[in-house]
């Protein structure tokens, strides 16, 4: 993973794996971030990405997401994004991920 464009860290809350990213998820990150999302996924039987300090996201990322949605409903697992701010909710809202991907203003609202 590339220094400087997304760091990964993750906790947990009420029974969710918590994936916290912080940076920009675009065409440089997210084969990384992919890679390291996919561990956390499998060990984890829900998954939310909280996205607070999430400071971009590109096409590139929004697949990243989707994968992650797509293999969570695949293996029978819970899968939500938590807290998106700014240009990354005005890109999850305009791609219509919204649709797809239960979001969560906060981690304190998950089930």
């Amino acid at each position: 993973m590339e220094e400087n464009l997304v760091s990964l860290q993750t906790s947990e809350k009420n029974g969710w794996t918590l994936l916290r990213m912080k940076g920009r998820l675009d065409r440089i990150s997210a084969p990384g971030v992919s890679g390291e999302a996919d561990k956390v996924l499998a060990a984890a039987s829900r998954l939310a990405v909280e996205m607070s300090e999430l400071e971009y996201l590109s096409s590139a990322g929004i697949r990243v997401l989707m994968r992650l949605s797509k293999m969570s409903r695949a293996g029978g697992k819970d899968f939500a994004l938590v807290a998106p701010k700014g240009f990354v909710k005005t890109v999850l809202t305009e791609s219509r991920l919204d649709m797809f991907v239960t979001i969560y203003a906060s981690a304190e609202e998950l089930p």
